[in-house]
């Protein structure tokens, strides 16, 4: 099986290359859990300082999805649900494309 790691990458790189062409100065973290919120499964932060962030937490992705076909397709969704943040969709639009 492959990492989690691996997985969130894998759903990177399926990106088509119309949405990846314009991320730019957007990095890609894995976290163990938000403090602040331990039940989120993925964040995106800007900071005008810093390249913006889309951080995937990893332990509450794992524990509400224990099968790995499920968790990775969940971890999928995740990103591009974080991708249409960063894209500057709001939480209604983002479930209206199903990535919710």
């Amino acid at each position: 099986m492959p990492s989690f790691e691996e997985i969130v990458g894998r759903a990177l790189d399926s990106l088509p290359a119309e949405i990846s062409g314009y991320m730019e100065n957007v990095a890609v973290v894995v976290e163990d859990e938000n403090p602040e919120d331990p039940d989120i499964f993925g964040l995106f932060s800007e900071d005008p300082y810093m390249p913006a962030q889309i951080t995937i937490y990893r332990l509450p992705l794992e524990e509400t999805f224990p099968d790995p076909v499920a968790l990775e397709e969940e971890i999928r969704i995740t990103v591009l649900h974080e991708i249409g943040h960063y894209f500057g969709m709001d939480e209604r639009q983002i479930a209206e494309l199903g990535y919710e």
